[in-house]
């Protein structure tokens, strides 16, 4: 009984493992076109039929670059931008989260509100007031200037509060105050701990939104030295002339750190996913 109740289930089952398998085929087949144009000459990009094969320019292509451009200066000035912010995004949420779920006071939910509705305001509106005050800070052509508007993400005050109201239970926390914690302790011993898949989740979320971010960083960055990978791809670009082979290939070695960074903590990002389905 138990083998034919499998053997239904598996033949159930059958259809949406072959759905899913060509949906993945599908999503990836943009990376391994890329892929193959950054093998292949610029003229392969507008070939007809399309040319779906690798070849022997990968190393050619990028080796233009290379020459054009300082990738690997703008890939460290990358790692390290994304890198700052997702970690003061991770700290700045998850402490506002801890306030929102599990502290009272006057004027709680209006802020709550107020910051959420900061999501439905577009980023373009406040271009020319933030560029404004980092100049007058003094902070154009730095990564500073570059990163410290995306420190406070109202995605990720709201996905923190929401996990950790319903992954902290309240007599934890009663229990750790009759033992003399404080809430910095409460929240560095029992919340840390408790809300690493959402850490993960969001860490992935937010490093990849400054990874790909163009239009600030082409705002404040102009000096060659602190172009970050988005900005320095950009200028690959001619008036006259685009060497598809050559841009394709700095866009497919930027994307690879991305890919590395979500099989690292891939498995972190779907327990969260799974965690909050259980609940």
């Amino acid at each position: 009984m138990a083998k034919t109740k499998q053997k239904r289930i598996t033949k159930g089952t059958l259809p949406i493992y072959i759905v899913l398998t060509f949906a993945s085929l599908l999503s990836l087949f943009p990376f391994y076109w890329m892929f193959v144009m950054a093998t292949r000459p610029s003229a392969a990009y507008n070939s007809i039929p399309p040319t779906l094969l690798p070849g022997t320019k990968l190393v050619e292509n990028f080796t233009k670059v290379l020459d054009t451009i300082p990738f690997f200066q703008a890939m460290w000035n990358t790692i390290l931008l994304c890198s700052a912010v997702t970690i003061g995004v991770l700290l700045i949420s998850s402490l506002a989260g801890f306030a929102f779920a599990k502290f009272e006071f006057p004027g709680k939910n209006f802020l709550f509100i107020l910051i959420l509705l900061t999501m439905v305001i577009p980023p373009q509106l406040g271009l020319i007031p933030q560029y404004y005050l980092i100049s007058q800070l003094g902070w154009l052509d730095t990564l500073l200037g570059a990163g410290v508007i995306f420190l406070l993400n109202p995605l990720g005050i709201f996905l923190m509060r929401q996990y950790i109201s319903q992954s902290v239970p309240d007599e934890l926390m009663e229990a750790a105050k009759l033992d003399g914690c404080s809430n910095l302790r409460i929240y560095w011993s029992i919340v840390l701990p408790i809300i690493k898949p959402a850490f993960a989740t969001l860490g992935i979320i937010v490093f990849t939104l400054v990874w790909g971010e163009f239009l600030w960083q082409f705002t404040v960055l102009r000096d060659p030295s602190s172009y970050t990978l988005q900005v320095a791809l950009a200028s690959l670009n001619n008036a006259f002339r685009v060497d598809f082979g050559m841009l394709l290939s700095g866009v497919f070695w930027a994307t690879v750190p991305l890919i590395i960074i979500f099989l690292m903590f891939n498995k972190l990002f779907i327990s969260s996913i799974t965690e909050g389905s259980i609940k």
